[in-house]
């Protein structure tokens, strides 16, 4: 309980100091923005001062101008005046541009030939005539104008006689436009408003038109004067409603808090007042201070944050403090159960070994197995094949001994020449024994050695001349399109010939029943590789295609095979990196043998 009183007052002392600061780092934020924006906008009136306060001054040296205000009854001498008038306010973009005599009145102006011309009118209660005639010197002066109702300044300088006096005062109107332009793009402030108040307190330029020529010093208490009315004429200078509050610690003198009371604009502002340079205006920039609350929440969340890290941090610690001496307990019971897993580990990984062994055994012999299962095919093959074998020896066995007994007869005879022929008989019919032997004997060894690059066609043409030795291939019509080309491969040669013997002699069982039996073996190229293709006539394999690859699936009655043939191919195949495939043709009856092996460049 004591632990949880403390930890809320923190809390609230935490949530009071953030509010406090976070409010005086938000005002003094938007005070900041403020006096940015004030000086903006002192620049940019104090340039547009610095622009046109010369302009009268030159005018007033123009010769012209003093002649006309000696000779005012002079027509000819007027209407160039009025046309120099003319030509000034095009040079410089002003509004208007006239000339005044001693007593105020309006001699010649720009817009002479307008019906609301100044010409005849007369200006001397306005200040900047007689501040320009009393002071010798240039003036400025902010107005409504008379004639036309528009803002705009006055620049106005005296016109002096050769001995130095007042012979009146030329006066060009600028208007404010560039000025009040600048109000709807402020720099930085997007909940901004400006007024700029004359000397009285009535704003003239304002960011809100509804603002516009209203008393911004109610607190006054008096009516407007006379000469904001004849400086306003047609305006009713309504006080704007404000109340004003108290200052926000840590903010300068020129600030304040107020609120503005009328319905349209109601809201706190903070109020930042900075004066003009060389006139009586005073700048008035008012913020919204919606940025403020949203400063202090942020200041909140941090003191949130802040307090939530640290009160975090002393749980983390006592809990720390309380695990550790849990830890210390539990650390001496775990030493005792990771020394008894451990000795059961130890048990684990000696009988895992003894597996691992045991397979690695059993994988070798299944290797072992399975070459003798290779070679029992092989044999199984030749036991399948020595019928034929049989009967292609027994016919040359039979002329060889035929030719003897003629030879002996011969030879009684003295016909040496015709013991001789048969002779030569004899030693051809004993080559081919010879080579037809050969060939069953090379089929019949293990291959020994790794893979190498051999050419495709030799082991095409040694398992043909095993299957064409058997009796069963006679009469069947065996096309081998033998490339004129080696083709190069990766392989073995006795490895692919057993492959080949096989899918021959299946094709051999398969077209016996066929009128018309043909056997078709092509070699084409692809990509990266060779395809020995094996095409018989036959009756076609069964739906699953690929159950003929398994082991002891046959079609064939018991004494043609026990179905390890295609199955131990596979294997063969697969080992060499290849692929062996068989499908029924697409092109007629039969089926289609594919055996595929990767390209090899032949080697010097």
């Amino acid at each position: 309980m004591r632990y949880r009183i403390g930890a809320v007052s923190l809390l609230v002392a935490t949530l009071v100091i953030s509010w406090i600061f976070g409010g005086w780092v938000g005002y003094r934020q938007v005070e900041q923005e403020s006096l940015e924006e004030s000086f903006r906008y002192r620049q940019l009136v104090a340039n547009e001062l610095n622009r046109y306060l010369p302009i009268p001054e030159l005018m007033a040296e123009h010769p012209l101008l003093e002649e006309a205000l000696k000779r005012p009854d002079d027509s000819e001498l007027i209407l160039q005046a009025n046309e120099e008038m003319q030509r000034m306010a095009t040079i410089v973009g002003s509004s208007d541009v006239y000339l005044m005599d001693i007593d105020g009145l309006t001699i010649a102006a720009n817009n002479y030939l307008q019906a609301d011309s100044f010409v005849g009118s007369n200006y001397s209660f306005r200040p900047y005539f007689s501040d320009a005639v009393e002071s010798g010197d240039s003036a400025i002066y902010f107005a409504l104008g008379l004639m036309s109702g528009v803002r705009g300044l006055y620049f106005s300088h005296p016109i002096r006689g050769p001995q130095g006096t007042v012979l009146g005062v030329v006066a060009v109107k600028v208007l404010v436009d560039e000025l009040e332009s600048q109000w709807h793009r402020p720099a930085s402030l997007s909940e901004a408003e400006m007024v700029v108040l004359d000397h009285a307190g009535i704003s003239f330029l304002a960011s809100t038109p509804r603002w516009l020529y209203r008393d911004f010093k109610p607190e006054n208490g008096a009516m407007p004067t006379q000469a904001s009315r004849q400086r306003y004429p047609d305006r009713e200078l309504a006080p704007i409603d404000i109340e004003y509050l108290n200052r926000p610690l840590g903010l300068s003198e020129q600030s304040g808090k107020i609120r503005i009371l009328e319905s349209k604009e109601r809201g706190e502002y903070l109020s930042v007042r900075t004066a003009l340079p060389k006139l009586d205006w005073t700048l008035q920039v008012m913020v919204s201070t919606g940025p403020v609350l949203w400063t202090r929440m942020g200041f909140l969340l941090g003191g949130l944050a802040v307090f939530s890290g640290g009160f975090l941090t002393w749980l983390y610690v006592r809990e720390r403090y309380r695990r550790e001496a849990e830890l210390a307990l539990r650390g001496e019971q775990l030493e005792i159960s990771v020394a008894e897993r451990t000795a059961d580990l130890e048990r684990s990984n000696e009988q895992l070994l003894e597996e691992i062994n045991e397979r690695e055994r059993t994988q070798n012999e299944l290797r072992e197995t399975q070459q003798e299962l290779i070679q029992a095919a092989k044999l199984a093959v030749l036991g399948q094949m020595s019928a034929g074998l049989n009967h292609e020896m027994n016919q040359p066995l039979t002329a060889i001994q035929t030719y003897a007994r003629n030879s002996r007869k011969f030879l009684q005879k003295g016909a040496e020449t015709m013991v001789d022929d048969n002779l030569v008989e004899i030693i051809t019919l004993c080559d081919k024994m010879a080579e037809l032997t050969r060939q069953f004997k090379v089929f019949a060894r293990k291959s020994e050695g790794p893979p190498a690059i051999v050419d495709l066609r030799l082991s095409v043409d040694a398992a043909l001349k095993i299957i064409v030795a058997q009796e069963n291939s006679a009469g069947i019509n065996i096309r081998w399109h033998r490339p004129e080309k080696p083709v190069w491969c990766h392989g073995d040669l006795i490895r692919i010939e057993q492959v080949l013997v096989n899918l021959m002699a299946n094709a051999v069982q398969a077209v016996e029943e066929q009128a018309q039996p043909q056997i078709t073996i092509d070699i084409e190229e692809d990509d990266d590789c060779w395809r020995c293709i094996v095409k018989d006539n036959g009756s076609g394999l069964p739906g699953n295609t690929e159950q003929i690859f398994e082991p002891f699936f046959t079609t064939k009655s018991i004494k043609q095979g026990l179905g390890l043939g295609l199955s131990i191919s596979r294997q063969i195949v697969d080992a060499l990196g290849g692929r062996l495939t068989g499908h029924n043709r697409k092109d007629g009856a039969g089926a289609e043998f594919v055996l595929t092996v990767k390209k090899r460049e032949a080697t010097e």
